[in-house]
């Protein structure tokens, strides 16, 4: 069957060893200290060295799994190349490791390097009064919001090492050569601004960072850099435009969980599954609410502990989707809140 999501490989490699998937492509593993534990790396054989996809935090741990990986699975050759598929930390946070102390080349899209450099030299010791606005215009609780104004925020730079300046730049429908394949440049959005995702001209294969993943939905937030932003819509039309390129033998090596087949149906899901909140927010939205009373229709369960903040840029997104779309309208009410309400 073609419309099938498979997983051709059941058990992930070990901190330090490697999985290979295709000849000369390694499937590698960092540690997380969150509830979504481990993302995905991949090295690619280029002869005399090698070409590392995404690094994971900058952390001790990290740091010492990535000389072990060195020393054992890429055998003791040079990386010299990392390809950021986009800004997030889990995916970035070596790269300024690998350029400054190995002496690697940066790959990334500009819009990405540039706000990773950007969120690296932005450190804060207090909530900004921007973000603070923000929080109480999604309706945070009041409780979680006393928490986080008394706190340090989480700062960029906390899991990123320091980036030196300069990289070099891809973009879309650029070529680029790795592993002995040529590989086309994709963007997506949504998720992350300007994401490039690296389709094989030469096999089956599809580097897909956090764009495209099995089994989990990768998150969608607005934040106080851009309140009105519409992620889901860039979303939904990235994943619309990036399923026309999508054959069922490809194998899509992503950001977290399993290296997957089955990739047509697997962004017909993720399509579908986005319609279908909106149509749940819809409904939830007959009488005027916030995007942090919205969770159950969006998520279908309880939200609290680290997963609250995700859950409420999330949500904002959702219910701004459904303003710029003209589906919902939107009024602040007294505390602070925008409370949406369907058309």
């Amino acid at each position: 069957m073609t419309d099938v999501i498979r997983y051709p490989f059941e058990t992930p490699p070990a901190p330090g060893e490697a999985i290979e998937v295709a000849d000369g492509v390694l499937w590698l593993r960092q540690p997380l200290p969150m509830k979504l534990d481990h993302v995905n790396l991949y090295a690619l054989d280029d002869g005399d060295g090698w070409t590392i996809v995404d690094t994971g935090f900058s952390t001790r741990k990290s740091r010492e799994i990535w000389q072990a990986t060195l020393d054992g699975p890429l055998k003791g050759k040079p990386v010299r190349r990392v390809i950021g598929t986009h800004h997030h930390p889990d995916h970035i946070g070596l790269a300024g490791w690998f350029q400054k102390e190995h002496g690697a080349e940066l790959v990334m899209t500009r819009t990405a390097w540039l706000m990773a450099r950007m969120l690296q030299l932005d450190v804060q010791n207090l909530p900004t009064d921007e973000t603070v606005t923000y929080w109480k215009g999604c309706g945070m609780e009041a409780k979680e919001l006393a928490e986080r104004q008394a706190g340090r925020p989480f700062n960029f730079a906390d899991c990123v090492y320091e980036m030196p300046l300069g990289f070099t730049r891809i973009q879309q429908d650029d070529v680029i050569r790795a592993g002995g394949r040529d590989w086309d440049i994709h963007i997506g959005n949504g998720h992350a601004p300007e994401h490039a995702t690296l389709w094989s001209r030469d096999c089956d294969l599809v580097l897909a960072g956090d764009q495209i993943l099995p089994s989990i939905s990768s998150n969608l937030g607005v934040y106080a850099t851009q309140p009105e932003a519409d992620p889901v819509g860039e979303w939904l039309e990235s994943c619309e435009r990036l399923s026309k390129l999508a054959r069922p033998e490809h194998l899509a090596l992503g950001g977290h969980k399993l290296p997957f087949t089955g990739v047509p149906p697997r962004m017909r899901q993720l399509i579908d599954n986005h319609h279908g909140a909106l149509d749940r927010l819809m409904d939830h939205l007959e009488t005027p609410k916030s995007a942090g009373e919205c969770f159950m229709p969006l998520f279908k369960r309880h939200i609290g502990g680290g997963e609250y903040g995700l859950a409420l840029v999330e949500a904002m997104a959702h219910c701004l989707h459904l303003w710029h779309e003209g589906r919902a309208t939107r009024e602040m009410r007294a505390d602070g809140a925008w409370v949406f309400q369907a058309v």
